[in-house]
């Protein structure tokens, strides 16, 4: 499932996160890369303890976790500390898959990325290029979304950054374990409670709600994993 996720972040919160930004020190974008994505990475980075990774990273998870939308179709675990990236001057990222275990920095835990998100920091007037391209079995997806709107995606896709040549986009990205590895079942409980959210608002509560309810709840019992 392929779901963009709108207005993570108010205006306000970007444009500080923009002033943050751009007054950082900024590294190359390798630092982050696997073997083989190092290859074709070519971007620059915040680095992960960076002081304004942290601070902007403590920002985009207390909105997400508000986020009932996110919530609905990640069923988050686990959520890797948001990094940090900016393209410019022809920078690009060529198609490669994320790695499908991440360590997360300074701490003995890892995660494993069923899901990768990619926020916008800049508007799409900004920048010319600087798409991502998502791939799946419905062919390429082209991906440029307004400041604060978010993109999630599952992390088993092949994807790439078309290279920028005006203007700088800056975005923050970042993987999620979900309580539910499989897409397609992630994506059948997301439905499910779609389904009853849009049922209890039109009807209130009801013996469909409650049949709905019931199987969405099963499902999770199912097939969530500690």
């Amino acid at each position: 499932m392929l779901l963009p996720i709108p207005e993570v972040l108010t205006s306000e919160q970007v444009s500080e996160a923009r002033q943050i930004l751009d007054a950082a020190e900024w590294v190359d974008g390798r630092v982050t890369a696997g073997h083989q994505s190092a290859q074709t990475k070519d971007n620059m980075q915040l680095p992960e303890n960076h002081p304004a990774a942290r601070q902007l990273g403590e920002t985009i998870l207390t909105a997400l976790g508000q986020n009932p939308l996110f919530v609905s179709a990640a069923l988050p675990a686990r959520v890797f500390p948001p990094l940090f990236n900016r393209y410019q001057g022809g920078q690009s990222f060529g198609t490669h898959v994320d790695n499908a275990i991440r360590q997360v920095p300074a701490t003995g835990h890892r995660i494993r990325t069923d899901l990768s998100a990619t926020l916008f920091f800049s508007r799409p007037d900004e920048y010319e290029g600087g798409e991502l391209i998502v791939e799946d079995t419905y062919g390429l997806h082209h991906v440029k979304l307004p400041a604060g709107h978010m993109i999630l995606y599952p992390s088993t896709s092949l994807h790439h950054v078309t290279p920028v040549t005006r203007g700088s986009r800056l975005s923050s990205f970042f993987w999620i374990q979900s309580m539910v590895r499989d897409d397609g079942q992630r994506t059948l409980l997301f439905d499910l409670d779609t389904a009853r959210r849009q049922l209890f608002a039109r009807e209130g509560k009801s013996a469909e709600l409650d049949l709905v309810s019931k199987s969405f709840a099963n499902l999770m019992r199912m097939w969530v994993e500690d």
